[in-house]
Order: structure tokens, then C-alpha cells, then sequence
């Protein structure tokens, strides 16, 4: 997993791109009443690494905020956050192992 340093941040234009990709998304990983768990953690690592766009749903018993919720499962997973919206948030983490056709190719700058 990267450390908080080896981040690449996203420009502007790399996010507005990847927002347009998750638009259409339905949240595969759900926060409840459990809050952030090992099991979601797990899920999350999962989607990402075979989609690497992933939407999470905060549901209304969810202990957490959604700011804290997108932190921590930003940082657990090793992604970052493209996008915090209503109850959802939008996490990328590219994968380098990932076929060349399916992988989301990022705009330049």
C-alpha cells in the first residue's frame, strides 16, 4: 500500500474526468450502522482493484460522517477521494496490473 506521500495527486481535469466515469456508477460498497469495518475495507480493495472507480453509499445509521468515512477509507485502500456528493462519495485507485483495454486512461494534465 502507498503511504500518504507517494500519492499522485489528481489535476482538475483528471477529476472532472473520472467525476463524468462515476456519474452513471451505482454504489457497490454500502456504509450502515456498523460503520467502517474490515469487511467493507475488504470490499472496497476488491472493487477498486477490479474496476478502479468505486461509489460509496453512507446509509442513514452510519455512525460516521461522510467527510470521515471518505478519509479513512481513502487512506485504508490507498486511493483517493475524486468526489464527496449528498450521502456518496466517489474513490479512483488505478490498477497497473489491470488489462490495457479496460483500464481508465487519465487525461494529461
Amino acid at each position: 500500500m502507498k503511504t500518504k506521500q507517494e500519492f499522485k495527486k489528481l489535476t482538475s481535469k483528471q477529476v472532472r474526468y473520472l467525476k463524468g466515469l462515476g456519474h452513471h456508477l451505482k454504489p457497490l460498497v454500502m456504509l450502515g450502522r456498523e460503520g467502517l469495518n474490515e469487511n467493507v475495507i475488504i470490499a472496497a480493495n476488491a472493487v477498486l482493484t477490479a474496476h478502479e472507480l468505486l461509489k460509496v453509499k453512507v446509509g442513514n445509521g452510519c455512525p460516521m460522517d461522510r467527510r470521515e468515512a471518505a478519509d479513512i477509507t481513502a487512506e485504508k485502500t490507498g486511493s483517493e477521494i475524486v468526489q464527496i456528493l449528498g450521502k456518496t462519495f466517489l474513490l479512483f485507485r488505478a490498477n497497473p496490473d489491470r488489462n490495457d483495454e479496460l483500464k481508465i486512461k487519465l487525461p494529461k494534465n
